[in-house]
């Protein structure tokens, strides 16, 4: 351990990601960043090769950055998994999505262990960042590792450390994010923390062991998806009953305590707040556990956009409409402001809910130039204009994008659905109305 650890401080260690994603390419960056030789593993040819070129495909990277330290030969990007020899640390952050049956998907960080093996040595610390459920470091991930014929926490170290990446916070980023470490054994603990004290500008939370650290990445977003669960619902009771709920909770956020403002919105996007509690959920079947408010609250949110369509419906009817053949012009496609994400993004959903309906749906959005989602590919048209706005029947916000010019669309809309409040600063509210 002391041997690994002193090559960390004295930063002659190699450091390795796997998987350079929205998660991983930040990461490895970091690593660089901070002086370490790394080195990017990823199975898609078209992202190594751009890694290599210095051309960044991830928002939260900074392009001067990436395009630095590759051509300061501190980053390269391979297919080549035998390079995993040339590593003393490897961070595992690949996809863990959901199947069809709604159960985890650990396929990728199951690979990524089996590619990793042949090429294992001594001294060696691997980390896993992909959010999944608790137990999968020690029940998956440790039996494959020690296939090696190497003793983990003897001969290497294995921890589990969950992401903590935000798409467009302009605040808080990988580096300056706290990170929780939890590894098999102390010593296990001991090395990961020891990494990430080196690349990062932040706290290192140790706790006793990686289910800890599995449990504590899904407590955080389980506790998102229960509260926005809380408010969606709200918000069906406040529409019945003529309440703004909008206007509710920026009433109980002027409490300064024991109150933390969510708030409701057309479903969930990205990948993790509408994924994990699925994970736990799963696991706690295992014990003949039910999680009945974790569950509640994930009904809810999944139906989220199956209620805008509804109310969409409501809105035309009252214009003596139908949606059928009307036309629908959407609003943002991304799954959170200012962002080019769209994975598991609720304004898609609600688009397809509307197509079922037989609406001529179109969208926009500045950040999201086209998406392909189950195979369907959308193209957004190319600018909000007076025509684009005036012929549609309805428009529909879903994404609050701060770059959207909200008095233009209030002005020459018939009637807009603002599921997001994003019009809240719109002196003309006559033709809005809010989720």
């Amino acid at each position: 351990m002391q041997k690994l650890k002193k090559k960390l401080l004295d930063k002659t260690a190699t450091l390795g990601v796997v998987g350079l994603g929205y998660v991983g390419l930040p990461l490895a960056v970091e690593k660089a960043k901070a002086g370490y030789k790394t080195i990017g593993f990823d199975v898609q040819e078209d992202k190594v090769k751009m890694v290599n070129l210095g051309n960044n495909y991830i928002g939260d990277v900074v392009n001067e950055d990436l395009e630095a330290i590759v051509n300061s030969g501190l980053l390269i990007a391979t297919t080549d998994f035998s390079k995993v020899a040339n590593a003393d640390c490897i961070c595992i952050c690949v996809p863990t999505p959901l199947d069809e049956h709604q159960q985890p998907d650990i396929s990728y960080v199951k690979a990524s262990a089996e590619s990793i093996v042949p090429y294992m040595h001594k001294d060696m610390l691997i980390v896993l960042e992909s959010t999944t459920y608790p137990g999968t470091t020690e029940e998956l991930l440790k039996p494959i590792l020690e296939s090696s014929g190497l003793k983990c926490g003897v001969d290497f170290y294995l921890a589990f450390s969950p992401e903590r990446v935000d798409p467009g916070n302009l605040i808080y980023k990988t580096k300056n994010t706290p990170k929780v470490v939890g590894g098999i054994t102390p010593e296990c603990t001991d090395v990961a923390a020891t990494m990430y004290e080196a690349i990062l500008e932040a706290p290192i939370h140790k706790v006793s062991t990686p289910a800890v650290a599995e449990m504590e990445k899904i407590l955080e977003n389980t506790y998102r998806n229960v509260n926005i669960g809380l408010v969606n619902e709200l918000s069906m009771l406040c529409n019945k009953m003529g309440i703004n709920l909008w206007e509710v909770i920026d009433a109980a956020k002027s409490k300064p305590y024991g109150f933390q403002a969510f708030y409701p919105g057309p479903g969930l996007g990205g990948h993790c707040i509408p994924l994990d509690p699925y994970y736990l959920s799963w696991k706690a079947r295992e014990y003949g556990f039910h999680t009945s408010m974790i569950e509640s609250s994930m009904m809810i949110n999944d139906k989220m956009p199956e209620y805008c369509t509804e109310r969409a419906s409501h809105i035309l009817n009252r214009f003596e409409k139908s949606l059928n053949k009307s036309k629908i012009l959407v609003i943002g496609v991304a799954y959170k402001q200012d962002i080019s994400d769209y994975r598991e993004s609720p304004a898609i959903r609600v688009i397809e809910e509307l197509e079922k309906t037989g609406a001529n749906v179109e969208y926009f959005d500045s950040w999201v130039s086209e998406c392909n989602v189950k195979g369907i590919e959308r193209k957004s048209i190319p600018e909000l204009t007076k025509e684009s706005l005036s012929n549609s029947d309805l428009v529909i916000i879903t994404t609050s994008h701060t770059n959207v010019d909200y008095e233009f669309i209030q002005k020459y809309s018939k009637v807009v659905f603002d599921t997001k409040n994003a019009m809240k600063d719109v002196k003309d509210k006559s033709n809005i109305e809010l989720l």
